[in-house]
């Protein structure tokens, strides 16, 4: 009978603890309401202008001021204007040439503040953190210094050639004022100062047409931006109301973790350097197997790196596009490209015959590019 009551009574103790544990409770939790509202920001920072030369080298001081609106917690937009100057580098034969000029790119970008759209809306957050992405113009104007050197290095390489037959070693060498496409995009994080003043840091990313450095890549220019400012809201950016909740707390489960300690495994690995491969395109015009002063430059490079390292050769490989002429034709005037260029390493260049292979793909199915005019190419690669 006494074991009975026994177990009984505690029977009645565990689910009282049960029940406690589990009760329903009510709390008071903090509401807020966004407010749109406009804002102002101003930024100061460095630029890193992507070039043939080391990280830091083309550095420049770098600003920007705007204006946004932030329709909801999660998104907005501004119109920033970003400028200063931005730099150029070139290297020919271990002489490293620089050039700076000026430039305003006015860009409207959509903002997205991904701590909302995570976590839910809370102004009172000391961080907030986001990424953004948009369009614009970049002006750029007194490219002065680029001119000097493209004059100074072409009068330099090219002092066996008259004066008017001299090609331009920055092959898209430019003066006055100049616009172009810009694309941008990035990230930011914020700092809550107080509900209308913030303090923030800014990475972003621009992109524009090959050429805004004087030279020609083949592929897109880039500049990068960092930048650190303060940032304005007009006006009530929030409003916030108590309002009570019922909760109701559950059991706690509480785990133990056992860490396991893991041996660290180190593999060394030995890298032989090796000369990286060079490919120049030679382009022909339709019919003409003549390389032209315009492409030479070209030739001049593959010469100037085989000298640079003299255990590569080059393999030269015509093409002609198979949309012109007939089979025969273009087998033969892909070869004459290749020999064209072969001539020249060796008679203008002084590069050996035996480190050069020509080879005469005509009109091959698979043609190296997408287009006629393209497919009218020596192809030399360097290993």
């Amino acid at each position: 009978m006494k074991i009975n009551k026994l177990l009984l009574s505690a029977s009645f103790a565990l689910c009282a603890a049960f029940a406690a544990n589990a009760q329903v409770v009510e709390e008071e939790v903090t509401e807020y309401v966004f407010q749109p509202h406009w804002y102002i920001q101003g930024q100061v920072g460095m630029q890193e202008t992507l070039g043939e030369t080391s990280f830091g080298r083309l550095s420049s001081f770098n600003a920007q001021i705007g204006v946004g609106y932030r329709f909801n917690p999660v998104l907005g937009a501004r119109l920033v204007f970003n400028g200063l100057n931005s730099k150029g580098s070139i290297t020919i034969d271990g002489e490293r040439s620089d050039w700076k000029w000026n430039y305003i790119a006015p860009t409207a970008n959509l903002t997205v503040d991904l701590t909302n759209l995570i976590g839910g809306y809370n102004p009172e957050r000391l961080v907030s953190a986001g990424i953004f992405g948009g369009v614009g113009a970049n002006i750029a104007w007194k490219n002065d210094d680029a001119n000097a050197v493209n004059t100074a290095l072409t009068n330099k390489l090219y002092a066996d050639l008259p004066a008017g037959e001299r090609p331009d070693v920055l092959r898209y060498i430019w003066d006055g004022t100049k616009t172009r496409f810009v694309g941008q995009f990035g990230a930011f994080v914020d700092f809550n100062l107080t509900s209308n003043l913030k303090l923030g840091v800014e990475l972003q990313a621009n992109v524009l047409p090959d050429g805004y450095n004087s030279k020609k890549a083949g592929n897109a220019d880039w500049y990068f931006n960092g930048l650190v400012g303060v940032k304005y809201s007009f006006g009530t950016t929030f409003t916030k109301t108590k309002k009570a909740v019922v909760v109701a707390s559950e059991p706690t489960v509480v785990e133990r973790i056992v860490e396991v300690p893991v041996e660290k495994i180190v593999v060394k690995e030995v890298i032989k350097e090796v000369p990286a491969p060079l490919t120049r395109d030679v382009f022909f015009k339709i019919s003409t197997y003549n390389v032209t002063k315009d492409e030479m430059y070209k030739v001049a490079e593959v010469a100037r790196y085989m000298k640079q390292h003299p255990d590569t050769k080059v393999t030269v490989t015509g093409y002609a596009d198979k949309g012109t002429g007939t089979m025969a034709i273009n087998l033969r005037l892909a070869a004459e490209r290749a020999e064209a260029v072969v001539r020249a390493l060796t008679t203008e260049f002084g590069i050996p015959a035996d480190r050069i292979t020509a080879k005469s793909m005509g009109e091959v199915e698979d043609q190296p590019y997408d287009t006629p005019q393209r497919n009218r190419v020596a192809i030399c690669i360097v290993e």
